[in-house]
């Protein structure tokens, strides 16, 4: 559980994640912010008390003095009478006071928090994320600097960094937002889109251009849907509908891969493009696209529906938390994303969310937000040791690989801390224990771009395996 120094310690609180083993924990029940909530809304209940416990008081005072006429009827029984009353509002007083003064610490500790969480963030703004600092970050009480937490920093200064994601010309940025000042990912990807050559950035529309269908057992653990993602990302432009349970009892998941190469055209909708319409525009094609796919795997209206995705796809996973028409179509209850930038998505209130983040990836940290710390949201920070691979390999770095989250996601299953506890119990609780499920696989493609010349894009996260058409005509149809 994360601690903060007391109030009235003289000290100002400095927030910790919580730690289990190469885990660190923020958010969910558990999390501090969610505490402090809890503990305000106890701290508005104790002041309620403490007000009819003012007025009870103040009765008691009413009545203590309205005695008075009758003490001479007889002295012993009147004295007796006023004393007790007198003692009774006293006692009253002596809780009330205490229970204000509760109220008061809480209210100091959670203004201290906030402070704290301030300066934390200055600190970071005012570039003390330099490796040279390393030594006197401690000072401040912070934990070590990542390479998540430096990319966060320098993308939410830098329009540069978003160039540097899409993998365009460095060149192509200051124009498009500027290189000072705190700047909107998304405002700085708009930006772009709208520059001459960079047209192909713009949405275009997603329509299902195949299917297939088969049966087969599916592991729904976190790790086991993750993994699921990269054997959904080694085709270009496929997702992945389950269909879990049965009756009553059916729920469904949609998996979302990585960046992808492109193909043709720019028709892939998860090539880096996809990055600029999932950060820009809210994956609103994409997300109409998955619906879609739902209703032609027979999805019916109000059905729980869980979202999982890597990278890129957890980009689109978290933005269907947020559209208007999905959530007013089917019941989305849970999001789980490994490696993804996502926290400048909001979900609506009721949609839980697990975040799997490695220190040393620095893709969750290129829209320049760090993940809310709500109840309903649960960060984890991945510490463990990595092994370097051959530079042929390298790709986004050895952070970013899937099988490293997957391993993580094995250790988020094992975990004893609350706020784990209660997140993966809420995705089991949609997706079940796993088993015989149906397996609808679709092909998703983009409208063709403009045919002008393009600025060559660098490829984003993806899989290192190409689909392999033997594989599947092996695979049963349902």
């Amino acid at each position: 559980m994360p601690e903060v120094t007391p109030a009235g310690s003289g000290d100002a609180p400095v927030p910790v994640p919580a730690v289990d083993g190469t885990l660190q924990i923020r958010g969910g029940v558990g999390g501090l912010s969610f505490q402090f909530e809890e503990l305000l809304a106890g701290a508005a209940a104790l002041e309620t008390v403490a007000r009819e416990l003012a007025a009870v008081e103040a009765e008691a005072d009413l009545v203590r003095r309205a005695l008075f006429p009758y003490q001479s009827d007889s002295y012993t029984s009147g004295s007796s009478a006023i004393v007790a009353v007198g003692e009774g509002g006293q006692a009253v007083g002596r809780v009330r006071a205490e229970l204000e003064r509760l109220c008061r610490e809480v209210r100091a500790s959670h203004r201290e928090y906030e402070f704290a969480e301030a300066r934390n963030t200055l600190l970071l703004r005012i570039g003390k994320t330099g490796l040279g600092y390393g030594p006197l970050w401690g000072l401040f009480g912070l934990p070590p600097v990542t390479v998540r937490d430096v990319v966060e920093d320098e993308i939410s200064l830098a329009p540069a960094r978003v160039a540097e994601l899409l993998g365009l010309p460095a060149a192509w940025a200051p124009a498009y937002g500027g290189a000072s000042g705190p700047v909107g990912v998304r405002g700085v990807l708009r930006g772009l889109a709208s520059a001459p050559g960079l047209e192909f950035l713009l949405p275009r529309p997603v329509h299902i251009a195949g299917r297939e269908t088969w049966t087969e057992d599916v592991d729904a653990s976190p790790a086991g849907l993750l993994l699921r993602a990269e054997s959904v990302g080694a085709t270009s432009g496929d997702i992945e509908v389950l269909s879990l349970g049965a009756g009553s009892q059916r729920a469904w998941v949609v998996i979302v891969p990585g960046t992808q190469d492109g193909l043709p055209d720019g028709t892939n909708p998860f090539d880096a493009a996809g990055i600029a319409e999932g950060l820009g525009y809210d994956s609103a094609e994409t997300t109409a696209a998955i619906r879609q796919a739902l209703q032609d795997a027979g999805a019916e209206a109000g059905e729980q529906v869980a979202a999982v995705g890597y990278s890129q796809g957890g980009i689109h996973a978290m933005n269907l938390s947020r559209d208007k028409a999905f959530l007013a179509q089917y019941d989305l209850k849970f999001v789980l994303t490994a490696g993804s930038p996502v926290g400048g998505i909001s979900p609506e209130p009721g949609i839980r969310s697990l975040h799997l983040e490695h220190q040393q990836d620095w893709v969750p940290g290129a829209d320049g937000l760090a993940n809310p710390d709500t109840k309903d949201r649960v960060t984890v920070t991945l510490t463990n040791a990595l092994d370097i691979p051959p530079l042929a390999d390298f790709g986004l770095g050895p952070g970013h690989r899937l099988v490293n989250y997957a391993g993580g996601a094995s250790a988020i299953a094992a975990s004893r801390d609350p706020s784990l506890q209660s997140s993966t119990a809420a995705l089991a609780a949609v997706v079940g224990a796993g088993g015989a499920a149906t397996v609808t696989r679709f092909s998703l493609r983009r409208e063709p771009g403009p045919s002008q010349r393009r600025v060559p894009l660098a490829p984003g996260p993806r899989n290192s395996r190409e689909g392999n058409p033997a594989d599947r005509a092996q695979r049963p149809a349902a």
